[in-house]
């Protein structure tokens, strides 16, 4: 049986630590303890967060980033939590993940391949899914629109160009790039992702429309293609690819 909240003394109790010394001085069993407010006969909040937080065969590697899909199914099977402080986590989460994108990012100045990385880390890194998106820019690289093109499974690689390029078509966008998740975590380009990027630079190309880059995210890295095929002497004819080009006064 676990000490129960009250027998602790004030500077060790969650909401009287937060108030004394910052959130910053909290575990993350004391952070999400607050979020779930009481806890049972058997179990302090901060006992029932630290079995959130070790539930087996979810939280394998021990980081916090399982938390963003985490179901309330999942939360509901430990004794204590019910289906409203479930929900409450996980819309907590929710809103951590939301707060975590760049605000006002249209009309920002894409200046190199850190720029998109920063833009797009925090919503793709956790994903479990394959996510793909567009970025179009005019020619002065401000970011006019993100789409997304396609979702899950292995689908990605065999898109056709067409259909990526169908929505910078229509809107004028002078230059795109692609990026695209790894759930695995290793952001590594692989043989389809270098297929794939070949077959959209050409048909983009014929198009007058610049494919800047190919930015392949991971978990807290990326890769840019158009670097990887630099390192690995895998240039294209037509050399434009990649933020050598979205600097340049084309």
């Amino acid at each position: 049986m676990s000490v129960k909240m009250k027998e602790l003394p004030e500077s060790e109790r969650p909401y009287e630590k937060l108030e004394m010394y910052g959130a910053g001085q909290l575990s993350n069993s004391e952070l999400l303890s607050i979020i779930i407010k009481c806890g049972t006969k058997e179990d302090s909040s901060v006992a029932l967060a630290q079995k959130i937080l070790n539930l087996k065969g979810i939280n394998k590697e021990k980081k916090l980033n399982f938390l963003y899909e985490i179901s309330i199914e999942d939360l509901t099977k430990i004794k204590g939590i019910g289906k409203v402080k479930a929900i409450q986590i996980v819309a907590t989460c929710e809103l951590a993940k939301r707060m975590s994108k760049p605000v006002n990012s249209m009309k920002m100045v894409l200046k190199n391949t850190s720029d998109v990385a920063k833009l797009l880390m925090e919503e793709l890194k956790n994903e479990k899914r394959e996510i793909a998106k567009l970025l179009m820019l005019n020619s002065k690289n401000i970011l006019l629109r993100i789409v997304d093109i396609a979702l899950g499974g292995g689908n990605f690689a065999n898109i056709e160009p067409k259909i990526i390029l169908r929505e910078p078509i229509q809107i004028g966008a002078q230059k795109i790039i692609l990026v695209h998740n790894h759930p695995s975590g290793d952001s590594t380009p692989s043989e389809e992702d270098n297929r794939m990027t070949d077959r959209i630079y050409e048909a983009a190309d014929i198009l007058g429309i610049q494919l800047v880059d190919h930015i392949i995210i991971g978990d807290n890295q990326y890769t840019s293609i158009y670097k990887y095929k630099m390192e690995n002497k895998r240039i294209y004819e037509k050399p434009q690819i990649g933020f050598k080009g979205i600097n340049s006064k084309n």
